[in-house]
């Protein structure tokens, strides 16, 4: 039997059109890696194609790790000489061959966030730019968005004529560039502007390549920005031997730059484009698939196609509504105890997701109440930790000196003295001379008034060229046991922390770095410290998700992207939470169709049973807000749901009942959680205004104590007044109660919702 017998007719449709530009609308779970897979096989079995003229391309290391064994497992011999790569390690590999064109040693570092930042911070201090209004991330931010959309410097000042905040954007923008040449670093938009920018430059460079890659495929497609989609264009060039596969309806990082015009827009930019939708879902039941179909049929901007299975139709999808988040998070938690105690289901096939980080705490609570073992992941990134970046500064600092950040990272790691003052004579003496720090450091005798700070610096130019030394003879994970030990850096982090269990931790993590070197040289032939460097440099977040570790995962909506469970909780469905506030109907469409896709996202994650939750009421940010039901779960019929909206409260004993045999919609009842829980409940929605204490509150509210009596201030406004608040924007007030200390008050905000709070806190000023 031929492997593309396995195939459907779409897939096997797809798998042969291997001649100019197609695009494949693959949906949710159609296996769109398993026909890039095989269409890579089909081009070198029954095309005759040199493996090596062929090109696939994603986002991911996890992802193109994936499609690695796949392809290896399908073509077998020659399988190697075909380039499957992420789109910056693509570019990482083309710019360190020929970025010497654009001025660039090729030998140059990558920056990453915290660099960045770094170096942003100095570029506002030495251009005397106030960081508290304008803070470095915003400025980071407005560069990264016009890489992505390949806005020069100098193409941005122009943009900026006449606006002030975009003046000073462009300033930073400037500095920052020129910094990064004479630092001979790139960050990681540059890794794909810069691409662009050899290949615009050097014709006969992109040439090559268009000669090597002849046949190109381009996975996640919907999520490619602006440099992405021109890289990709350049290289197909006239042969136009272009296939991309996406899904427009689980497009959901505009955030991050994506542009969903890419795929919206395929065939204008290639009208002869071939069309092929994959609508054949392997993973969700029939009522899952009916939901995730109903809800993102309301979005306008998408390109129609229908999810099917061949699958049951399964259990209709469970809808709990819960009077507030404490009781929703024990739901959640008891419900995946009872099913995983009954044998229907494992931990590492459950997974919770939300909307916003912040949802994740409750559902922790929830989980160690219950003993349940979870994980929460997108927490903080192993390589973002302390002191993972502190050894890997010194590491770079090792391979090249010319990262500035990265030396004035550890220059005080541990300790040496030398303070701001000389850091700065240091600094000025580097920019007056165009040479990088550490050769300033090289020279620091030649620097006038430093004293003592001179012998320390000298102390330190030493160390690092010892470790130089070392670095040529010892392996990756040798070098940094070495660095660990000769600095002193166990006793550096028992000062820094004053915890002995803090500082083990934080040393486990550094024997999981040196872990990960004693992996990489196993598995790379002539491993070097700067290709170690350069992929630690290029792991994402999601990659580090353990497959089959037995825990129950937490995960935010974006997250879980590419993620399936047998059990998935959508947890916190509520107006205003999720879809956010923003993009509820008088904000931004596009935001509110986004909204969408990344319910559709969340629901089609589930393969058995999906389960929605959410709150009559919720604390947030101090203040107990009344949403509705989000409208993501009022767009699914009432027959694919086994619960009636909105009352459908939870009773464990009746939840019982309807399992062992009734199936009749859950009646609303008055949920009754147990007593400590309502205990627990009931002092966490305190906590923000004991916080605030007793005095500040009285104050503020005007209220003066006297002998069994409280007096109240009056409000300047009343029942169905309009009013303003400095965050929700205008509203009406609907209700107004007097409590024993304060007024409480409900609001229905024009874009956020309705919401309830407490007159001394909101300082809502009436609409005259």
């Amino acid at each position: 039997m031929s492997i593309y017998d396995t195939l459907n007719k779409e897939q096997r449709e797809a798998v042969a059109a291997t001649q100019g530009p197609l695009l494949l609308l693959a949906g949710a779970g159609s296996g769109k890696t398993r026909v890039l897979t095989h269409r890579v096989a089909y081009l070198i079995q029954e095309m005759g194609v040199p493996p090596w003229n062929i090109l696939a391309i994603t986002f991911t290391n996890k992802a193109a790790g994936e499609m690695r064994e796949r392809v290896d497992s399908l073509v077998g011999a020659g399988s190697s000489q075909v380039w499957v790569a992420t789109f910056h390690s693509t570019c990482l590999r083309i710019l360190r061959r020929y970025i010497d064109r654009l001025g660039f040693d090729n030998h140059f570092t990558i920056y990453d966030t915290d660099d960045q930042k770094s170096l942003v911070r100095d570029i506002c201090r030495r251009l005397q730019i106030d960081t508290k209004q304008m803070r470095e991330k915003e400025f980071m931010g407005a560069i990264s968005s016009a890489k992505d959309q390949l806005i020069s410097p100098t193409e941005y000042q122009l943009k900026a004529m006449g606006d002030f905040r975009l003046g000073k954007i462009a300033s930073v923008y400037l500095a920052y560039q020129e910094e990064l040449k004479k630092n001979n670093g790139l960050d990681f938009d540059d890794l794909l502007m810069k691409t662009v920018e050899l290949f615009k430059a050097c014709p006969e460079v992109l040439e090559q390549y268009q000669d090597r890659f002849r046949y190109i495929m381009v996975d996640e497609y919907q999520d490619t920005n602006t440099a992405q989609f021109e890289l990709i264009r350049l290289l197909a060039g006239e042969r136009r031997n272009l296939c991309v596969v996406g899904d427009d309806d689980q497009s959901i990082y505009r955030f991050r730059g994506a542009n969903i015009r890419n795929i919206l827009d395929f065939e204008k930019i290639y009208p002869d484009a071939r069309v092929i939708r994959l609508e054949q879902n392997y993973r969700s039941t029939g009522h899952i698939l009916e939901a995730a179909n109903a809800v993102i049929r309301n979005n306008a901007g998408r390109k129609e196609k229908t999810l099917w299975t061949s699958r049951e139709k399964g259990s209709r999808v469970r809808f709990r509504q819960f009077e507030n988040g404490y009781e929703e998070a024990e739901f959640i938690a008891e419900d995946i105890a009872r099913l995983v105690k009954r044998g229907q289901t494992a931990y590492g096939e459950c997974a919770v997701l939300y909307r916003t980080n912040a949802q994740s705490r409750l559902l922790e609570e929830s989980m160690v109440t219950m003993g349940l073992p979870y994980r929460v992941v997108g927490g903080v990134n192993f390589y973002a930790r302390k002191e993972i970046k502190d050894i890997l500064a010194y590491l770079k600092t090792v391979d090249n000196g010319r990262d500035d950040v990265a030396v004035k990272r550890i220059l005080n790691v541990p300790r040496r003295g030398i303070g701001d003052t000389s850091l700065d004579r240091l600094q000025s003496f580097a920019q007056a001379r165009n040479i990088s720090f550490f050769e300033a450091l090289e020279e620091a005798d030649r620097v006038p008034g430093l004293g003592r700070a001179g012998t320390k610096i000298a102390a330190f130019v030493e160390q690092i060229r010892v470790m130089r030394t070392k670095a040529r003879i010892y392996g990756i994970k040798e070098l940094i046991r070495d660095v660990i030990e000769s600095i002193g850096y166990a006793e550096y982090l028992r000062d820094q922390d004053g915890d002995e269990e803090e500082t083990q931790d934080r040393l486990n993590n550094l024997e999981e770095l040196m872990g990960k070197a004693a992996v990489y040289s196993q598995t790379h032939e002539d491993p070097t410290l700067s290709e170690f460097l350069e992929e630690v440099a290029l792991v994402a977040d999601i990659d580090s998700l353990e497959g089959e570790s037995e825990r129950v995962l937490l995960m935010t909506l974006h997250s879980a992207k590419g993620l399936e469970f047998s059990q998935v909780y959508l947890a916190g469905m509520e107006d205003g939470l999720f879809p956010g506030y923003l993009s509820l109907p008088s904000g931004d469409s596009q935001d509110m169709e986004e909204e969408r896709r990344l319910a559709y996202v969340g629901i089609t994650r589930a393969k058995d049973q999906l389960t929605l939750t959410c709150a009559r009421t919720r604390m947030m940010r101090g203040e107990t807000q009344r949403n509705a039901v989000s409208r993501f779960v009022r767009e699914i019929p009432g027959e694919l749901l086994d619960s009636s909206l909105p009352g459908s409260y939870w009773e464990p004993e009746k939840e019982m009942e309807r399992e062992a045999g009734e199936r009749e919609p859950v009646p609303a009842y008055d949920f009754r959680p147990r007593a400590f829980l309502r205990s627990r409940a009931t002092a966490q929605e305190n906590k923000p205004f004991i916080a605030q204490g007793i005095g500040s509150l009285n104050r503020i509210a005007g209220i003066s104590k006297g002998v069994g009596e409280i007096r109240l201030e009056a409000l300047d406004y009343g029942e169905g007044d309009r009013v303003n608040h400095t965050k929700y924007g205008e509203g009406t007030v609907l209700k107004i109660d007097r409590e024993p200390r304060d007024y409480k008050v409900t609001v229905l905000f024009d874009r956020a919702g309705q919401k309830i709070m407490y007159a001394s806190f909101a300082k809502l000023k009436r609409v005259p």
